[in-house]
């Protein structure tokens, strides 16, 4: 398994990925993840728009796989950006996770956490000195995860629906 920076040629393979990640969260949520059709193709300007983006983390992963084969099956990816804080605080910028999808018959290998402190490696290199991410209530194991890469919990998000009047 190869972990590298995406490319734009990476994309429509990640927009698939995009689409699975999307089912899921509004499986869990409806209400807080109401997508639109198609999630992964509404990505699409904006994820190329991150892989040329030298302040954006952007990594996917390729399959093992012998020179002879056709060219290498994406298996999982992380996208994040450096974000501006609003101007009240000392920060002035931080790195954002904003999703990380693992093809399921390769959890557990590890390759999320290693994709997980690529991305801490390469904010340190362009110096960001925090990264956030939020993680749905229902995902016990990506909690765990992060929390054993040196997250910790900052906030609790909450959310309610309001009738129309």
């Amino acid at each position: 398994m190869l972990i590298r920076p995406a490319t734009p040629v990476d994309v429509p393979a990640v927009q698939v990925m995009v689409d699975k990640i999307c089912a899921l969260h509004e499986a869990w949520d409806p209400a807080k993840f109401g997508f639109l059709p198609n999630p992964g193709q509404r990505y699409q300007r904006w994820l190329i728009a991150q892989a040329k983006n030298e302040r954006s983390v952007f990594l996917v992963a390729e399959a093992d796989r012998i020179e002879s084969e056709p060219p290498p099956q994406l298996i999982a990816f992380l996208i994040a950006t450096t974000e501006e804080e609003i101007p009240i605080y000392r920060l002035q910028e931080f790195g954002f996770i904003h999703d990380l999808w693992v093809e399921p018959e390769y959890r557990s290998l590890g390759i999320a956490r290693q994709m997980v402190q690529a991305a801490l490696a390469r904010f340190r290199e362009i110096g960001v000195q925090q990264v956030r991410l939020d993680t749905a209530t229902a995902n016990d194991t990506a909690r765990h995860l992060f929390t054993t890469c040196g997250f910790r919990p900052s906030s609790v998000e909450m959310l309610i629906e309001l009738e129309a009047n």
